[in-house]
């Protein structure tokens, strides 16, 4: 009996040896990335010609649209208003070259998807940057759920993988512009930063601070993360980080 529970806890063991393993390389490919950028220029570009970029008049989806254009695919936006659509395609196109389309579309509605579905069709869409339904919170694992109809209606298009990322602190009008520092990015910042690991698992924090972030937040109970006097105190911090605009 000895024997056998000597051998059960070197086999856990060993397993949480692996696991910790996994997460030092993982995170040393983050940073090796952050440092040098491997990705070849023409790696998006070879992915599909059109990139389709939801809650793109805004944050982190206007962004996605300026950077992916610059990087020379196509783009199509979609947002709820159309003039900031009509203004972010014509910069685009004047300053990149690239060809933009834009889908005015409400995703707080139920019959839109049609209507999209029509716009997207016979396009070759490599690229799905989907911000719907984000709402600000602390932890990025609620920014995962995405409606089950976007999914639908890109996946008889696209012809590559949709990759999951879950950043933290991003000032953008959706966090009320929080002040910038070491750990809250603009959006330009963190997304030229995240297109370096496009190639690292199916979900990342998109950049090397974040990722840091991340481990230390694991290493703390959930119980403590998730307590009012906890979030008292993070909703107290983001007051007096934000910019009033």
């Amino acid at each position: 009996m000895g024997v056998a529970l000597e051998q059960f806890f070197i086999f856990v063991g060993l397993l949480a040896c692996l696991a910790y393993l996994v997460k030092c390389v993982r995170f040393s490919k983050c940073i090796f990335l952050h440092f040098w950028k491997v990705l070849p220029r023409s790696f998006l570009k070879s992915m599909g010609q059109w990139a389709v970029i939801t809650g793109a008049g805004d944050g982190i989806g206007k962004a996605y649209s300026f950077e992916l254009a610059r990087q020379g695919l196509n783009v199509v936006l979609i947002s709820r208003t159309l003039k900031k659509l009509q203004a972010i395609a014509a910069e685009i196109e004047c300053t990149t070259g690239s060809s933009v389309k834009i889908i005015q579309a409400d995703f707080t509605k139920d019959n839109i998807y049609e209507h999209i579905r029509e716009k997207l069709e016979g396009l070759e869409i490599g690229i799905l940057v989907n911000n719907v339904g984000m709402l600000p919170n602390f932890l990025p694992s609620h920014f995962l759920d995405t409606p089950d109809e976007i999914q639908s209606l890109i996946h008889c298009n696209i012809t590559s993988v949709v990759k999951v990322l879950t950043p933290y602190a991003v000032s953008t009008p959706m966090t009320k512009y929080l002040n910038t520092n070491m750990v809250t990015k603009t959006a330009d910042e963190f997304v030229k930063e995240s297109l370096n690991y496009v190639m690292i698992g199916d979900e990342t924090c998109g950049c090397l601070i974040h990722e840091i972030l991340r481990s230390f937040l694991n290493l703390i109970p959930s119980w403590v993360l998730y307590s009012s006097t906890f979030q008292k105190k993070y909703m107290d911090y983001l007051k007096h980080n934000t910019n009033t605009i």
